[in-house]
């Protein structure tokens, strides 16, 4: 073998020992690389946050209401028929009430006493019951929920005069009021039993049978 040749061959085994290293090296980065994949990944996982209820755990639903009937007096007695101030107190806190934010049908009755005559007493108690109403409205109460009746004088709430048959003042101021009553929604009755069919024909008498 000539001296050139030898010292080619020298060097193409210098070249692939060369390689061998430089291919170690990049599968041991890659292998490297790899690596710190996978320990991301299962910090990441480990890190994952956790929820603190069991999955049976269910919060439980907020109580509803006991929902009753309202029955508000609203004094009319120094007012005449004007609403006061003690007046929209009262109808305020009744605004505040469940039972009206319910939507049940509100009735507004007007009284007078029975000074002057029943024509008269009438017209006040309307006007009465019609100032609450507007009242209501003016808060946002729908006006198809509110029926307005005029009673006059003939529910009065206590005797216009005293025992001797003199004037009682402050009993007619009592008199001069407006009664609001707030009825539960249908959804919210509670239903009746059905009557029992058997005993009510059991207890129907023929009239052929009289005599």
């Amino acid at each position: 073998m000539t001296r050139w040749a030898m010292l080619g061959l020298a060097v193409a085994l210098a070249g692939c020992n060369a390689r061998e290293p430089a291919r170690d090296n990049a599968a041991a980065e890659n292998k490297s690389i790899l690596a710190e994949d996978d320990g991301l990944a299962n910090n990441s996982a480990a890190e994952a946050p956790k929820s603190i209820l069991r999955p049976e755990v269910v919060p439980d639903a907020p109580e509803k209401p006991d929902l009753k009937p309202l029955d508000v007096v609203v004094p009319f007695g120094g007012s005449g028929l004007k609403l006061d101030d003690a007046g929209r107190k009262l109808l305020d806190e009744m605004l505040g009430n469940a039972t009206l934010a319910a939507g049940g049908p509100i009735t507004i009755g007007g009284h007078s006493d029975t000074r002057g005559n029943d024509r008269d007493n009438l017209v006040s108690s309307r006007k009465r019951a019609e100032a609450v109403r507007d009242y209501l409205l003016s808060k946002g109460v729908s006006t198809e929920r509110m029926t307005v009746i005029a009673f006059g004088e003939t529910r009065a709430l206590v005797p216009n005069a005293k025992a001797d048959g003199s004037d009682d003042p402050e009993a007619r101021a009592k008199n001069r009021r407006v009664e609001v009553q707030v009825a539960l929604p249908a959804a919210a009755e509670t239903p009746t039993a059905p009557a029992d069919n058997g005993s009510a024909e059991a207890s129907a008498v023929d009239p052929k049978t009289q005599q």
